[in-house]
């Protein structure tokens, strides 16, 4: 991660110096919020942090319309890797069985076993937990009222306090449009980071998570012929 934070930095600063004065980033923005919902290649409070500190030196895009957008796309997305989950359930996403994926889901099912809206609202900020925490909300059959509820609370939050961060790094260093986007981004980072190991302290130890039906159903249909073979 970190070797390719400096390279993924460059690229979103060159993708939103190009695109930032066209009307195309605003569905751009609902897009990018959307996919990253359910699937986080880039966290797409990165993006509204560096349109945030491009507005405030350059004056465009208009931030109000990047604030509604970045939240409907944000819980759109919550929705989708909800109706994931309820689905097909965790298990066949490879980023999602990788050993942070499992330790992410296994802390997801727990927390909200114990304490489901605020791990909802907590989740918002940490790129991977929010996709663990929404698609296992899905999976154990957590209210869908209640969690469309508490998901759009979190990105109204979530696209404030995106937009926060980069006023902060704008106001700060305003003279380097790039310096300020890049600490602007990293501070989300590490903002992230910070809300993970918190969450996770009040979680508390996860369990550990029992084998899917659906692969031990793949291991008796493995196991099957060689019975009869035998």
């Amino acid at each position: 991660m970190l070797e390719t934070l400096p390279t993924m930095l460059g690229q979103l600063e060159s993708w939103i110096l190009d695109l930032g004065a066209s009307a195309w980033i605003y569905p751009a923005m609902y897009v990018f919020a959307t996919i990253d919902g359910f699937f986080p290649p880039i966290p797409s409070e990165s993006v509204v942090i560096t349109l945030t500190v491009l507005a405030h030196s350059e004056g465009v895009p208009w931030l109000p319309g990047v604030l509604a957008l970045a939240v409907a796309g944000a819980w759109t997305g919550d929705q989708i890797a909800y109706q994931i989950g309820r689905t097909v359930g965790t298990e066949r996403f490879a980023f999602l069985r990788s050993a942070r994926g499992r330790k992410s889901v296994a802390w997801a099912r727990h927390a909200l076993d114990h304490r489901g809206a605020s791990f909802i609202l907590a989740a918002r900020y940490v790129p991977i937990g929010r996709v663990a925490v929404n698609m296992t909300a899905g999976a154990v059959g957590y209210p869908r009222r209640r969690f469309m509820t508490f998901s759009a609370i979190a990105a109204v939050t979530w696209g404030i306090y995106s937009m926060l961060i980069g006023l902060a790094a704008a106001s700060w260093l305003g003279h380097n449009t790039l310096l300020a986007m890049a600490v602007g981004v990293v501070a989300g980072i590490l903002l992230g980071v910070l809300v993970d190991q918190v969450v996770q302290r009040l979680a508390g130890p996860a369990k550990a998570q029992p084998v899917p039906a659906d692969d031990a159903d793949e291991d008796e249909a493995d196991t099957e012929p060689t019975s009869r073979a035998a």
